[in-house]
């Protein structure tokens, strides 16, 4: 007959327990690489689509896995997509910022390998075409301390049927007017919905912009946001700060 000391019990206990935690960490873990993942808007390039303080799900499957799939906040060489696929015009996609990929940054796709692009007196051209654009009365641009800066709001429609609405704060941004850039194969151009307020593929890296982004950058494609937080409330006592809830904008999904 053997015995079992009664010491090796809580040790025999931890370790379980230790392994449990290991299981269930490992298991989250690759559903944030291969299913969906969390991200925080912390800037107002994308108003008025999505707002500081979003909290959204960036899914994972719909382009493919990368080295940039995998869910670390540090910088990562880039690898060819395992079953890989472009975006559509119009995705609003989470991505590796091209001059730092530990950075996760966000912003639509506007054009594809071969589209030519340009911005002509504030107008989007695609392909040589002007993107139809109209108004749609005024909204309030909120930056990152909590200010709110008028803003007359557009609804555009990209070729493929998508339509989107962007913010525009001037009549003449310094953004209105670029080259016309031709996207090469494997890259893509994107832009913020903040047209105004956006560092994106019209700006080149060196200059803080994305330039054109390699699609083996894409992290996933925004289709919904989980919750939201007002970051304003900040400046109110600390038992307002509840308030600041959007609860309408809890799982709303992103256009």
């Amino acid at each position: 007959m053997t015995t079992t000391s009664t010491s090796e019990e809580p040790r025999r206990g931890w370790l379980r327990s230790l392994g449990e935690i290991l299981v269930a960490f490992l298991v989250v873990m690759l559903a944030k690489a291969a299913i969906a993942e969390p991200f925080y808007v912390p800037s107002a390039s994308m108003e008025p689509t999505l707002l500081i303080g979003d909290a959204l799900l960036a899914t994972k499957y719909p382009y493919g896995y990368s080295t940039a799939s995998l869910p670390i906040n540090v910088a990562v060489p880039s690898s060819e997509r395992l079953f890989g696929k472009l975006p559509e015009r119009g995705d609003v996609v989470v991505f590796r910022w091209p001059g730092d990929t530990s950075q996760a940054w966000v912003k639509r796709v506007i054009g594809l390998p071969g589209d030519k692009v340009q911005m002509r007196g504030g107008q989007l051209w695609l392909n040589g075409v002007p993107v139809p654009a109209h108004t749609d009365g005024f909204g309030q641009a909120e930056d990152e301390a909590g200010n709110e800066t008028p803003a007359a709001r557009f609804t555009e429609t990209l070729p493929g049927g998508k339509i989107h609405t962007f913010f525009k704060l001037r009549t003449h941004g310094p953004l209105d007017n670029t080259p016309e850039v031709t996207v090469p194969a494997g890259d893509l151009f994107v832009m913020g919905d903040n047209r105004d307020n956006s560092a994106d593929s019209r700006v080149p890296v060196v200059e803080g912009g994305v330039g054109l982004l390699p699609a083996d950058n894409l992290i996933g494609r925004v289709d919904t946001v989980v919750g939201s937080w007002d970051i304003a409330i900040r400046k109110q006592p600390i038992w307002n700060w509840p308030s600041g809830l959007r609860l309408s904008r809890l799982f709303t999904a992103i256009h």
